[in-house]
Formats: structure tokens, sequence, C-alpha cells
């Protein structure tokens, strides 16, 4: 049974289980998707091609719980156009938690399948195969024992049919065996805070922040903390100094924007823990030793060197925008360099990396933790040094030991 979840109300896309949908042309994947969410997610068609764009929907899938179904464009579409589907078929893989490949039974597994499935097993994705439109071929289900039709093929399988409904609920419950649970162990901060400590949420409100709402990041760690039965203070820049005064005592720690890490850092005495939300989510998706490799790394630049500046998301620019203008205007004051910049966001980022000197990448609050480490295992398997907006300022500012105290005391 699958529910519909608000983006508002429900778990963050980011925090997710993504389950991704394959298979070729024809072989009824969209209708498969269809048949284990309960909903027509997918459109379906006799015509092939139907699915052009991967399609994304935020759901409750029992016995999952929160989840992100992903349908895929067919693996074996052609033509020039048909080629660049089948490369965002391939690009979902970075972010796949558990996949699923559809084929049709009738027919039987096809080269792509089985390139796909070898590239399952070198990425270290749990998967199966969903060998759909049994009803068409009766023969093939007396073939086996138990009638899960695994002693076909030398990779896992369960026979379905997206028409009759046959093994849907079989292959959710084998989704749900071989999926690798998300963590729920893992805090933002809640580890390293104890009951009632106060902590400090530096928050500026300026021409990029949304109207009416806070950033992901910031709401993310407001309910960490409360999770944890600590107390959130929550206040902008120019506020700050009058917030601690106003407190019987200095806070446990202060969590700022990184934009405002050397505002923040002349008002905060140094025997108060200091940290940003940009190194909160480094830690969080696992990539912090990384990043702080990556930032001392700035130190190296040469003129002419190009750095990427990638966002895991899509927002209008603004003036004064992090990404495109800021970064690039502090990473050359503070190296003294003359440098070439790039940008890329949302699901866009390169596989070649290696003109690169550098890869500055944003926290990746919308991003799941599979594709945030696999963004930093390609630049590291390239030899290029990768960071993140957060741990790099703190660094241009000269307080990154400090902002990582916290976590390796």
């Amino acid at each position: 049974m699958a529910k519909e979840t608000s983006d508002f109300n429900g778990t963050p896309n980011a925090n997710r289980l993504h389950i991704s949908f394959f298979g070729r042309r024809n072989a009824g994947k969209s209708s498969v998707v269809n048949a284990v969410t309960g909903q027509d997610l997918s459109i379906v068609s006799e015509v092939k091609g139907t699915t052009t764009d991967p399609v994304k929907k935020a759901m409750e899938l029992l016995p999952l719980g929160p989840v992100v179904i992903i349908d895929t464009p067919g693996i074996d579409d052609d033509g020039q156009v048909g080629d660049k589907r089948v490369a965002k078929s391939y690009q979902v893989l970075s972010k796949t938690d558990v996949a699923v490949l559809v084929i049709d039974n009738f027919v039987g597994p096809a080269a792509e399948d089985l390139e796909l499935i070898n590239l399952f097993k070198k990425k270290n994705i749990p998967y199966i195969a969903a060998l759909n439109k049994v009803d068409l071929d009766m023969e093939s289900l007396m073939t086996g024992e138990d009638g899960d039709g695994e002693e076909q093929y030398e990779f896992p399988t369960v026979l379905v049919s997206a028409l009759t409904g046959q093994g849907i609920t079989e292959l959710k419950e084998k989704i749900a065996e071989i999926a690798k649970p998300l963590s729920t162990d893992k805090r933002l901060i809640g580890d390293k805070i104890t009951d009632r400590d106060v902590v400090v949420l530096v928050t500026p409100i300026d021409a990029s922040a949304p109207k009416g709402r806070m950033i992901l990041p910031q709401v993310q760690t407001i309910r960490d903390i409360l999770d944890n039965h600590a107390i959130s203070v929550v206040t902008q820049v120019a506020e700050l100094t009058s917030c601690l005064n106003a407190l019987k005592e200095p806070p446990a720690l202060i969590i700022t924007d990184s934009q405002a890490f050397h505002q923040v850092k002349e008002i905060v005495p140094d025997s108060i823990p200091l940290t940003s939300f940009s190194i909160l989510f480094a830690r969080f998706k696992g990539i912090l030793d990384t990043a702080v490799h990556g930032a001392r790394y700035l130190n190296q630049l040469e003129d002419g060197d190009i750095v990427l500046i990638s966002e895991g998301c899509t927002h209008h620019r603004q003036c004064e925008d992090i990404g495109t203008v800021k970064l690039p205007g502090w990473i050359e004051e503070y190296s003294g360099r003359k440098l070439l910049f790039e940008f890329t966001s949302g699901g866009q980022f390169p596989q070649e990396l290696s003109k690169y000197a550098l890869v500055v990448h944003c926290g990746g609050c919308m991003l799941n933790e599979r594709e945030m480490v696999y963004r930093q295992g390609l630049a590291e398997e390239q030899g290029v040094p990768f960071t993140n907006y957060g741990t790099l300022i703190a660094h241009i500012n000269g307080i990154l030991d400090r902002s990582l105290e916290i976590f390796y005391e």
C-alpha cells in the first residue's frame, strides 16, 4: 500500500530511501511502478518510449516507510534524443538505494539488462529483477519451485504481472528485504549535545531567504535539537550579541549560516564552540573528512586553474548569489590567484572532473547520502580535491579547526 506524502509535512526527500525502476521500453516498467505504488504515477502506453524523463514521487510505501519512487526512461532507447534519455536513466544510479529491473518475462533479459545488472553490482546497489507479464507466459510459471523464477537466471528475480497484480506483494517484500535501511541513529548534531543544552542558531534573513519560511538545513537542525530535548534559540547576526547577553550561561554551541562566519567569529568568544549548517551536513552525508582536505587545497591553487562550484538544487539566482557570486570572489581574494569558474546545479554533475583543480559543493541538503558520496567518490577517483561551501568558508575565515572541534574532541 502506498500513501502520497506532502513535501511540506513529510520526511525530506534526501532522507528517504530511493527506489528506482529500470527496464527496456515496453517491458511494462511503468505499469509495474503503478502496481507497486497503487497509483497512476507513470503514463502507460503501448507506444515505446512513453517515459521520456525520470519521474519521481515521494510517498509512504509499506513495509518500507518513506521512500522516493523513480521511474526511468527505457534503457534501450535509440537515436540522438533516445541516447539522452538513456543517459538520464543511468544518472539516476548515483542516487539509487534499491534498484528494480523490469524484464519482459516472455522475451527474457537483453544485453542492456545484463549490462545494467553489472552496474548494480559494481556500484554495490541492492537489486531485484521483476519478470513481468507472466500472465502472458503461463508456461514459465511452471518452471521453478516456489514460483520465484530464480532457477532461470544468475540474478535474483521475482515473477510479477502488472496487469493482474500477481507477485506485486512479493516484489515489495523483496525490495524491503534487500534494502539497506537508512541509519536511524544518525544525527545532524544531536549526538554532540545533551538534555537542556542551549544551542544558538544564527540564520541571516537576506534577499536569498525564502519568504515566510526557513531553509531546509535550518529546519532539520532545529528538529534534531528538539528531538534530543535541547533548547534551540534562533537569531540573526545583528541580534547575536544581545542574544548571548540575555542568556544566563554561555550556550553549548553556536551554529551559523556559513556566509556569516566572518561576522559571527568576531562576536562569539573562543570558549564557545562554533560551527555551520553546511559543516553539519558534510558530516551527516559522510563527506566531512574529504571536505576538510579539499578546503585546505585552496592554498595550492594556481593562476588559470578551473574551479567547479556545484549545487544540489536549482533556484532563482540573486544578485549576491552564494554559489555564483560570493564564493568565486572569496576564493580569488583568499588565494590571490586569477581563476576560472564553472557552475552546475540540480541533477547536473560532470562525470569527467579531471580538468578541475577543485570541486566546491553545496551542503547537499536536497541530495541523499548515496549521491553525495557518489559525487565525492568521482572526484576522489580522478584525483580532484572536493569540499563543500561551509568547510571552505570556514577555512577562508581562518576558523576551520575551531569549527571542527565539537566533532573531533
